[in-house]
């Protein structure tokens, strides 16, 4: 699992049996809480199994969603390197399994193995310039875009392509997609009946089926 996340897959075999030694296993049912907002950042998560929905909440209770992780992906990394609270709450999307690495075992390995310190150098800027990337969505692209945006990059890594096109089936709500781009409900329900009416996507309950991923991409300004 360690061989195929960004952050440690290409350490060398020794290393990462090292690190796994290291680390334990913890699983979380559909909706615990995996980490809160603010909570002191003392651990590193690889998602074995699962989903995970990573999030900021204002003081009114509405939802920011930066990212949804499946296996083999890696959070909390930030924690690693100030040991500050956690800027971001983490719940997990259906029962999920992660291995989680403790902040001072990782620094004890960043002593003993240099090569970690320039893994999680490009993990951070990878977290970096995906967060700038949503800033600039939210400044430069209407929201129509930013669903035609996220709808594309869904398909791209998670969808399953079938002859009547790209099915997206996700253990997303509505209000989630709406948090991954800073809308409403009833906003992102419009547009996707829009985008549905056009021909571009086929709706199916909580299944999106993306018929014209060209079309999408040029509504996406991509």
């Amino acid at each position: 699992m360690l061989a195929r996340t960004r952050l440690f897959g290409d350490l060398d075999d020794g290393t990462r049996f090292e690190l796994a030694g290291r680390a334990v296993e913890r699983s979380f049912q559909k909706g615990e809480f995996i980490c809160h907002e603010g909570d002191i950042g003392d651990s590193l998560f690889v998602v074995m199994e699962g989903l995970v929905k990573v999030f900021v909440t204002s003081t009114l209770g509405d939802e920011m969603v930066l990212v949804t992780l499946l296996p083999p992906e890696v959070f909390g990394e930030l924690s690693l390197v100030d040991g500050g609270p956690r800027s971001a709450s983490a719940e997990a999307m259906e029962p999920t399994r992660l291995l989680v690495l403790s902040r001072p075992t990782f620094l004890v390995m960043l002593k003993e193995h240099p090569g970690l310190a320039e893994a999680l150098l490009k993990s951070l800027g990878d977290l970096v310039r995906r967060l700038t990337e949503q800033a600039s969505d939210l400044v430069f692209l209407d929201l129509y875009g930013r669903v035609a945006k996220l709808l594309v990059g869904l398909a791209e890594e998670r969808g399953a392509k079938t002859e009547d096109g790209v099915v997206l089936d996700l253990p997303l709500t509505q209000t989630d997609l709406a948090g991954m781009v800073g809308g409403s409900r009833q906003s992102v329900n419009q547009i996707l009946r829009a985008f549905d009416r056009r021909g571009y996507v086929e709706l199916r309950g909580r299944t999106v089926v993306i018929k014209q991923p060209d079309l999408l991409r040029r509504r996406a300004g991509l």
